[in-house]
C-alpha cells in the first residue's frame, strides 16, 4: 500500500500506517532498531514506539530514516513527509484533551479511523449509542467532583463521537448488550425509556447491528466488556480495547485478537437476532 493511502483517515490511523511502513523499510534493509535509533539520536525503544504508532513523528527523524533505508526518490520521500504532517494534525477531540486521559485519547483516535467496531457491554449502553441524558447520568456516577461545565463538555464529547454515523464512510458498529442493561435505570426511568427508544431507532441504521444477550445465557465466554476495532487499511492490525479503572489495554497480537474474535462469534450466535432484539427492546420499553 502506498504511504499516503491513509490520508483520509484520522491522525491516529495515519501514524499507525506510517510506523508500519517505516518498519517494513527497516526490516528490508536489514537494519536493527538500535542502529536506526542511533541514526536519529535515539534508542531502539524509540524506534519501536514510532513503528507501533504510539508517538508522534518529527520530519527530521523520518528524513534521516528514509536516507538510512536507501529511499532516495524525491516523490516517495515527499509522500512519507506529507503523511508525517497529516499524522501530526490534531483530531477534532483535541479540544477535549483536558477531560480525557491519554489512553482514552488514543481510543477516540482509533475509533475515528475504524471501518468496523465490535463491542460487548455488560453494564452500560455503549458510548456510541448513548442519549445525552444517559451519557450525563453515566458521567455523574461516582464523580461528585465534576463541575457542571465539565459535565456539559463530557456529554458534548460523547455526542461528538456519534457523528461517526453521519460520515460518508461510516464505520459498521456491531454491539451486543447484556439484557440487564435494559433494566438498569441509570438516570431514572424516564432517561432509561428515552435510551431504549434511541436504541430502537438505531436498529434502523444500515451501519448498526444490535443484539441482546438474554439473562439466561450468561456471558458466552466473555469475562467483561471489550471492543474490537478493525480497519480498512491492510497495514493496520485489528485491535482489542479493554478499559479498566486505571487505564486501558490495547491488544494487537494476532493470537490475542483471535481469542476475542472467537468470543465475538459466540456472542453473535448466542445472542438474539436483530429482529428478536427489536422485540426485546419494545418489551423493555413497555416495562420501563
Amino acid at each position: 500500500m502506498a504511504p499516503d493511502s491513509a490520508t483520509s483517515s484520522g491522525p491516529t490511523a495515519r501514524r499507525l500506517v506510517l510506523g508500519s511502513q517505516l518498519r517494513r523499510l527497516r526490516e528490508a534493509s536489514g537494519i536493527s532498531r538500535e542502529d536506526a535509533g542511533y541514526a536519529i539520536r535515539g534508542s531502539g525503544s524509540k524506534i519501536s514506539r514510532l513503528e507501533l504508532g504510539r508517538v508522534g513523528f518529527k520530519e527530521r527523524d523520518v528524513v534521516d530514516l528514509l536516507t538510512l533505508y536507501g529511499i532516495s526518490d524525491d516523490a516517495e520521500r515527499e509522500s512519507f513527509l506529507d503523511l508525517v504532517r497529516r499524522s501530526n494534525e490534531p483530531g477534532w477531540w483535541h479540544r477535549y484533551n483536558d477531560l480525557m486521559p491519554g489512553w482514552f485519547q488514543d481510543y477516540v483516535g482509533l475509533e475515528e479511523s475504524a471501518s468496523r467496531i465490535q463491542t460487548y457491554e455488560i453494564q452500560f449502553v455503549p458510548g456510541l449509542l448513548q442519549t445525552e441524558g444517559y451519557a450525563r447520568a453515566v458521567a455523574t456516577q461516582g464523580r461528585p467532583e465534576f463541575t457542571e461545565d465539565e459535565l456539559d463538555r463530557r456529554v458534548r464529547l460523547r455526542m461528538q463521537r456519534q457523528k461517526l454515523f453521519s460520515q460518508p464512510k461510516a464505520p459498521r458498529v456491531w454491539a451486543v448488550l447484556d439484557e440487564s442493561v435494559l433494566h438498569r435505570p441509570i438516570g431514572g426511568r424516564e432517561v432509561l425509556r428515552e435510551q431504549i427508544e434511541f436504541l430502537l431507532e438505531a436498529t434502523s441504521l444500515a451501519s448498526v447491528t444490535l443484539q441482546i444477550l438474554p439473562f439466561e445465557l450468561g456471558r458466552s465466554g466473555a469475562e467483561g466488556a471489550f471492543t474490537i476495532l478493525r480497519f480498512a487499511e491492510p497495514e493496520l492490525p485489528d485491535i482489542v480495547y479493554l478499559e479498566h479503572l486505571c487505564g486501558a489495554l490495547y491488544l494487537d497480537k494476532p493470537d490475542e485478537v483471535e481469542v476475542y474474535s472467537k468470543v465475538s462469534h459466540r456472542l453473535a450466535v448466542d445472542a438474539q437476532t436483530p429482529e428478536q432484539t427489536r422485540k426485546t427492546l419494545k418489551a423493555a420499553l413497555a416495562q420501563a
